[in-house]
């Protein structure tokens, strides 16, 4: 996803092994906004990430024993275990060992590839799949009063369809706050959150399989006003091990990577967390998204393999976009409307 507008009014960095966007309303406001913003990414990433060995969520997963929790991790589980309970299993944390086996173990940047394909070998010998399923995420238990975190010993949580989303909405709401209460838009892999007082018209925003695709690529525009947006793709994060081709949206049931009818989902939501979830969902349940969608009155854009677009839950048509606001030649990835 892209937003249009001035270069002044947006920061740009890589962490997360993502891409980093910040945008404010008001230029003034962009050097505090975008600090706020790179101290709860970095929270986060010493909380959740399983490509630091060093993580808080790495320790807790080696314990094997009932565990006290920082705040910023029993959010983050309390959101992913929220999430599987709310989409049947379909959205599940302790798929670790699963993602870990099929050879997703470090970040892009770290095996050497990008973000739409890693085509390097992981492996020299011949590939094993994981097992069968995921661990379950009712193996997990959280007592968010103490904190206190209890599962099996070998079970590996992968947050990586909440704590993202979890993210944006944090990082979003910390940068209005720093903004003085400017309209704020933040996008971590194109996935976005806004806060604040929101700019005239809203946001917008053009929708494509890839954040980083360029600006002039095909897809429609819409105008975001509140909460978050968030995409889930099979056509990004994909790497070969043998002769093996994966992706990192991984079916809870099988333990591999979904085969599904869908290349792309994206879904509005009143946080980027609840997009998220919604749209990792989507991939995972394939020909039954469409009619999950409409019932959780999610508006969503499902892109298949061939191309064709299904639109629900009042998503606008293609054909009808919102243009974005005229700019100068220094046209970057986002700004207000």
């Amino acid at each position: 996803m892209h937003v249009d507008g001035p270069v002044d009014a947006s920061a740009r960095w890589s962490a997360i092994g993502t891409t980093v966007r910040v945008l404010v309303a008001e230029p003034a406001y962009l050097a505090s906004a975008a600090y706020a913003v790179a101290a709860v990414v970095n929270d986060v990433d010493v909380a959740c990430s399983r490509f630091r060995a060093d993580s808080e969520l790495m320790r807790l997963c080696r314990a094997g024993v009932a565990t006290e929790v920082s705040p910023l991790l029993a959010q983050a589980i309390e959101a992913a275990l929220d999430a599987a309970k709310q989409t049947d299993g379909a959205v599940d944390p302790t798929g670790g060992a699963s993602i870990r086996a099929l050879g997703y173990d470090r970040s892009f940047d770290d095996l050497g590839g990008t973000s739409r394909t890693h085509a390097a070998s992981l492996s020299a010998g011949p590939y094993d799949p994981p097992g069968p399923a995921f661990a379950g995420w009712e193996l997990v238990r959280l007592d968010p009063r103490t904190r206190t975190v209890c599962m099996p010993r070998g079970v590996e949580l992968d947050l990586g369809a909440t704590a993202k989303g979890l993210a944006a909405d944090l990082a979003a709401h910390a940068a209005a706050g720093a903004a003085d209460g400017t309209g704020v838009l933040v996008s971590l892999g194109g996935d976005l959150s806004v806060a604040g007082a929101t700019p005239s018209g809203g946001w917008a925003v053009k929708v494509a399989d890839d954040h980083r695709a360029p600006l002039d690529t095909t897809g429609p525009t819409i105008a975001v006003h509140s909460g978050g947006l968030a995409t889930s793709s099979t056509t990004v994060r994909r790497w070969t091990r043998g002769e093996t081709t994966a992706h990192h949206v991984l079916d809870p049931a099988t333990g591999r990577s979904t085969t599904g009818p869908w290349r792309t989902v994206t879904a509005a939501a009143a946080s980027c967390l609840e997009a998220n979830v919604a749209t990792t969902a989507a991939i995972v349940m394939g020909a039954a998204a469409p009619a999950w969608l409409e019932a959780h009155h999610i508006p969503a854009r499902l892109v298949g393999a061939d191309g064709q677009v299904v639109l629900v839950g009042g998503w606008p048509a293609d054909e009808q976009p919102v243009e974005p606001a005229p700019v100068g030649p220094a046209t970057v990835e986002g700004s207000p409307r």
